[in-house]
C-alpha cells in the first residue's frame, strides 16, 4: 500500500489555517485594545467577508440563506463569542484544555450526521492530544470558573457541529465563496451584539489596525479558506485533530518570541501533541495500492 501524495498536500494545506491561529494570543495582546472581544470578532469577520464577496460577487441563494448564516454562527459567532468569555474567565492553559476536546466532539458528531464508524485508535489519539495540550499550557496555579469552563465546551461544540455540517452541507461554489458566506453572515450576527453590550472602540491607532487587518485577511479570510478546502476532502475528525496545533504554536511563539521558558512537562506534552496528531492522521490517511507489474505477453500472443 502507498502513502495518497494528494492528501498529505491537503493536509499540510489544513494544517496552515491552526498554525496561524497560534499566534492570534500574540497578536491580540500586542496590538489590540483589551475589553472589545465581541468588537473585534465582528472586526476580524465581516471586513473580510465583505472583501471576498467582492471577489467573488456571488451572493447564497435558495436553502443556501438559511445553512450559511447557521455556519456562520456555529464557525464564527457563537464559536469566537464563547471563546472570548473562556478566555476572560479562565488561565489560558485552562481554555485551551477544555477547547482541545472538540476532536473527541468532532468522532461522536461524524457518527451521528455523517456514519462514520468510531474508531478506537481515533478516541485514543484524541484523549492523548488532550492530555499533550494539558501538559503544554497548564500550570500549578490555574484555576477553574465553572462559567469559563462551560463557555470553553459551549464553543468546543459549536466549532464542531460547524465542522461536520460543513461537511455535510457541500455547497455547490467554490471554497473561496463558501469561506466569503460564512465570514460575512457570522460578522453580520456579531454586529447587534457587540453595539449593545460593549462601549464604542476608542479611535485606532496604526499598531490597532496592522493587528485587525492582520486577524481579518490571514487569521480569517486566508486560515479559514484553507480549513474549509481541507473540510471538502478529508475527514472531519482528521482536520478536527489539527487544531492541537494551534495551542502548540502559540507555546512556541511565546518561548521564542517573548522568552518563556518551557519546563519539562511541557516538552513532554509538545511531544504527546505530535505523536496525537500524527496518529489521527494514520488512521484516517486513504492509501491507495502498488498495481503489480504486467507480466510478460506469452510469445504465442505476440504480433
Amino acid at each position: 500500500m502507498k502513502i495518497n501524495s494528494g492528501y498529505a498536500t491537503d493536509l499540510a494545506m489544513t494544517a496552515l489555517a491552526p498554525a496561524i491561529w497560534g499566534s492570534t494570543y500574540i497578536v491580540t495582546t500586542a496590538l489590540l485594545p483589551a475589553g472589545y472581544p465581541l468588537t473585534v470578532a465582528m472586526l476580524r469577520a465581516l471586513p473580510a467577508g465583505l472583501l471576498l464577496l467582492l471577489l467573488v460577487r456571488k451572493l447564497p441563494s435558495g436553502i443556501w440563506w438559511g445553512r450559511t448564516f447557521v455556519l456562520g454562527a456555529l464557525n464564527f459567532s457563537f464559536f469566537w463569542a464563547m471563546l472570548f468569555v473562556s478566555a476572560y474567565r479562565l488561565p489560558g492553559g485552562v481554555a485551551a484544555t477544555v477547547g482541545a476536546v472538540q476532536p473527541l466532539i468532532v468522532i461522536a458528531l461524524s457518527r451521528l450526521f455523517l456514519g462514520k464508524p468510531v474508531r478506537q485508535l481515533a478516541v485514543l489519539a484524541g484523549l492523548a492530544g488532550m492530555a499533550g495540550v494539558g501538559l503544554l499550557v497548564l500550570t500549578p496555579t490555574a484555576g477553574l470558573d465553572p462559567v469559563g469552563v462551560a463557555a470553553g465546551l459551549a464553543g468546543a461544540v459549536s466549532m464542531a457541529f460547524g465542522t461536520v455540517l460543513t461537511r455535510r452541507w457541500a455547497p455547490p461554489v467554490s471554497n473561496l465563496t463558501f469561506t466569503a458566506w460564512q465570514l460575512t453572515a457570522g460578522g453580520i450576527l456579531l454586529v447587534p451584539f457587540a453595539l449593545c453590550l460593549e462601549p464604542a472602540l476608542p479611535a485606532p491607532s496604526l499598531a490597532n489596525i496592522a493587528g485587525i487587518a492582520y486577524l481579518g485577511l490571514i487569521g480569517a479570510a486566508f486560515t479559514y479558506l484553507l480549513w474549509f478546502r481541507g473540510l471538502s476532502r478529508i475527514e472531519p475528525s482528521a482536520v478536527s485533530s489539527l487544531g492541537f496545533l494551534s495551542p502548540l504554536v502559540a507555546t512556541l511563539l511565546g518561548w521564542l518570541a517573548l522568552g518563556q521558558s518551557l519546563a519539562p512537562a511541557q516538552i513532554a506534552g509538545l511531544a504527546m501533541v505530535l505523536a496525537s496528531g500524527w496518529l489521527s492522521q494514520r488512521i484516517m490517511m486513504p492509501v491507495r495500492p502498488i498495481r503489480p507489474a504486467a507480466s510478460p505477453e506469452p510469445a504465442s500472443h505476440r504480433a
